[in-house]
């Protein structure tokens, strides 16, 4: 398979290549780094991947920021970021590519844990992995061609947790190799409109 691997440079997006790239041609993408660049939140920036890359089978999405901060800092502005990238950035890579991914192609998105066992200053993330969660249950229902469309929600890495364990007090990290089944699983199984948990 040709597999578009968007934040394929980040932590998750390694774990997703290293376990796909065994067996399927991988096309890297980041906004600053891999075979292409994208702002997943630029709809029409997305098109524009879509026809450089051609024909592809499957689309992981491993982007998507979200800001961090306490509750009562937040305005509608700063609340947006987690909505327009980590929302709307995967969903428009759905909505794009709905017609131009080979017949029985794959959408695999990812959200997080923070939805699930939230901490402080997450809200604006636990609030985008949720909306994620609801979009692959509903958009599954109404998929055409055999396409298919699931979330992966990981726990922190362990790769990730030098970084950001702080920020996640008493959270057990997880295996970056099971990380990257969730993505084998995901891409190269029959699932859909499935989170797939990796806790």
């Amino acid at each position: 398979m040709k597999i578009i691997v968007i934040g394929a440079a980040g932590d998750i997006g390694q774990a997703a290549c290293k376990e796909l790239g065994a067996r399927h041609q991988i096309v890297t993408v980041g906004r600053s780094s891999g075979d292409h660049r994208v702002d997943v939140a630029d709809l029409d920036a997305v098109k524009a991947l879509y026809r450089r890359v051609g024909a592809f089978d499957a689309v992981v999405s491993c982007a998507g920021d979200a800001t961090f901060a306490p509750l009562n800092s937040f305005d509608q502005e700063t609340f947006m970021v987690g909505l327009r990238q980590k929302v709307m950035g995967q969903v428009n890579l759905v909505l794009a590519g709905l017609n131009l991914i080979a017949d029985g192609g794959s959408f695999t998105l990812t959200s997080g844990v923070l939805d699930r066992d939230p901490v402080r200053m997450g809200t604006n993330a636990a609030t985008a992995n949720g909306a994620l969660a609801g979009f692959v249950k509903s958009a599954a229902i109404e998929m055409p061609r055999g396409l298919r469309v699931n979330v992966v929600s990981p726990g922190m890495l362990d790769v990730s947790a030098p970084r950001y364990g702080e920020w996640f007090p008493g959270h057990k990290p997880v295996s970056s190799r099971d990380v990257g089944l969730a993505y084998a699983k995901s891409v190269e199984g029959a699932l859909t409109g499935q989170v797939l948990i990796v806790a």
